[in-house]
């Protein structure tokens, strides 16, 4: 006599039909982030809007690998998307680089001119390659964070730079310039700041925060010598397996998301540069002529990687011809 409801339950259940997806997605950010904590909060709307037939279910921290590995693990079905730097999408995207070509910007002023006309071309460009996007989101400007003061291009060529394992866009941008780059996981950079293995990096200033690795420079260079982004990117074969309902639930939910994680970096990142020089950072502010120096160098760097394929021409100048119209109004 007690079989009797499991059995209705169990016809309720196949009649209705309600089999949830879960999407497994990784992440660097840790847990308890504010990031992290955006990405909770969109899941839990996309549930409850469809009833509990999309869930989310995050792996923060990095624990599944970096970028390599999760896209890997996402090829077998052992995750099935990821809030990631857009470089490391490059193998299926190259373009998804321009906005990270060298001292490429001056400002967020050229930066919000430039996302305008290009963010729906970039956007589309990763939809092309296999992965559902849904709007750039924000990393901020990477900063030359050294030991001693980089007045000049050869000091900064001098130091021992640390660039993050597995990223080998940042690794030609550095040869390009005729830097050995020291390749370190990011989980190793403090102790190699602490021992002197390296005393230079490259980093937004949130992370240079976060990470505790101001406490072991002293100097930031104010010339923004990258620009960085990443994306929620979902598997293609992934998001087909939901209705079209759901799709349009997940979509319009997820680019609300990014524009308010974009938003949000763009704030974090503004404190977190006023926040470093009271925590004793220098700022070193380059003169004209040696900026122009800074950029020029960039520029050739810039050429050896168009040249190498790692960015496109035509699209790379349509971007400097909004830069240049903003420049020489």
């Amino acid at each position: 006599m007690f079989r009797t409801p499991i059995i209705l339950a169990m016809s309720l259940l196949f009649c209705t039909g309600v089999q949830a997806t879960v999407f497994k997605i990784s992440t660097e950010y840790p847990d308890g982030n504010a990031v992290l904590n955006e990405l909770r909060a969109v899941g839990e709307r996309i549930e409850a809007q469809t009833e509990g037939r999309v869930t989310f279910k995050f792996y923060p921290g990095g624990v599944m690998g970096d970028g390599t590995a999760v896209q890997r693990k996402i090829r077998i079905g052992q995750l099935h998307g990821t809030f990631i730097h857009s470089g490391a999408l490059a193998e299926s995207y190259k373009n998804s680089q321009v906005l990270n070509a060298p001292l490429l910007f001056r400002d967020f002023d050229e930066v919000d001119a430039v996302r305008a006309e290009f963010d729906p071309i970039l956007n589309q460009g990763f939809i092309d390659s296999g992965w559902h996007t849904y709007g750039l989101i924000e990393g901020g400007f990477a900063y030359a964070m050294t030991a001693v003061p980089a007045t000049d291009i050869e000091t900064l060529k001098s130091q021992k730079l640390w660039l993050p394992a597995n990223d080998p866009f940042s690794e030609k941008i550095a040869r390009a310039f005729d830097i050995s780059p020291i390749v370190l996981n990011i989980g190793d950079v403090l102790t190699a700041l602490q021992t002197g293995a390296i005393d230079a990096i490259v980093t937004p200033p949130v992370g240079a925060i976060t990470l505790q690795w101001y406490s072991r420079t002293k100097y930031l260079t104010d010339a923004p010598f990258m620009y960085t982004y990443g994306v929620i990117a979902l598997a293609e074969k992934a998001v087909q397996r939901l209705s079209e309902a759901d799709q349009e639930i997940l979509a319009a939910e997820l680019t609300a998301s990014s524009k308010t994680l974009d938003t949000m970096a763009r704030s974090d990142n503004l404190t977190a540069f006023t926040a470093l020089e009271s925590l004793g950072i220098n700022i070193v502010q380059l003169v004209p002529e040696v900026r122009a120096a800074f950029e020029q160098e960039a520029a050739q760097a810039t050429e050896k990687l168009i040249e190498s394929g790692e960015i496109e021409q035509a699209l790379y100048d349509r971007i400097v011809v909004v830069l240049d119209r903003i420049r020489n109004p």
